[in-house]
């Protein structure tokens, strides 16, 4: 942490909230305090980059404008990252589009961005590509992370990134796992919805779609879930391997409700 004010941030200590956002117009991030927070407070105008703070659903939440470019930004989210305490800033704006698909004023929540830009080479950064969660990437990730535990993997493809049906590979899977071949099974997609369908579908499968560690643990200790759904496009690989570890490592309570609401899941199958 360093003195504050800052040379470009006049407020003070405790006046921004953990998480900022940050629009590049300081007129878009008035427009943000007035419309979306209750109760803004001016706490930085220094050189017309205006800043708020206000509550949003009853926490307390920033909103301040970042000008133009990465030095703007860099120098901005630096005093805010070092000098406030903020945790969070989460870049609002407009851009481009490429993609026909993609229209004027479509709202797009992006997972990465990359740049060519030659700022980021003071940091000694070993690249500026930013990758982004994909099935393929993140299942090979797991296979490595399970072999480094000890544990036997079988893999049931897909085996190239070219579009596929999800039920070819996520049958075998579930079948594997409800004849006793393998213990449990890790399936994954996109969203991980598709997979998960697929496999709920096998006899004798009880498939969790799991973003959290929690309820990883809690579909173990309540469902006794013997397959796991991952959405590569949304879960990233550090929190998935930590998903993976909660459900394998956490038994089955054995408490009667459970294995009676169990038993009432497995007749539903039976019509």
């Amino acid at each position: 942490m360093f003195p504050t004010p800052t040379p470009h941030i006049s407020a003070k200590p405790g006046d921004f909230g953990k998480t900022v956002l940050m629009p590049g117009d300081p007129l878009r991030s008035k427009f943000i305090a007035e419309n979306f927070l209750e109760n803004p407070v001016l706490v930085n105008n220094v050189r017309g980059v205006q800043g708020y703070t206000g509550t949003y659903k009853g926490v307390k939440v920033s909103v301040m404008a970042s000008g133009m470019g990465m030095p703007a930004i860099g120098i901005y989210s630096h005093e805010l990252f070092n000098g406030y305490g903020v945790e969070n800033i989460i870049r609002v704006g407009s851009a481009g589009a490429i993609q026909e698909n993609i229209h004027l004023y479509d709202l797009v929540i992006a997972q990465g961005a990359c740049t060519d830009s030659n700022f980021a080479a003071q940091f000694h950064l070993p690249g500026t590509f930013a990758p982004i969660a994909s099935w393929e990437l993140l299942k090979e990730a797991v296979k490595a992370h399970l072999t480094a535990r000890g544990m036997e993997c079988v893999d049931f493809g897909t085996f190239t990134a070219d579009s596929c049906d999800y039920p070819d590979f996520a049958r075998p899977a579930a079948e594997a796992v409800a004849s006793g071949a393998c213990e449990r099974g890790i399936v994954m997609c996109t969203t991980g919805i598709g997979v998960s369908i697929t496999a709920n579908k096998v006899h004798g499968i009880r498939c969790a779609l799991l973003s959290d560690p929690v309820s990883a643990r809690l579909t173990r200790e309540h469902n006794d879930a013997n397959m796991m759904a991952l959405g590569a496009g949304f879960v990233g690989e550090l929190l998935a391997l930590e998903i993976v570890d909660t459900f394998l490592d956490t038994p089955f309570s054995n408490g009667e409700r459970h294995k009676r609401r169990i038993e009432k899941l497995m007749a539903v199958e039976q019509g």
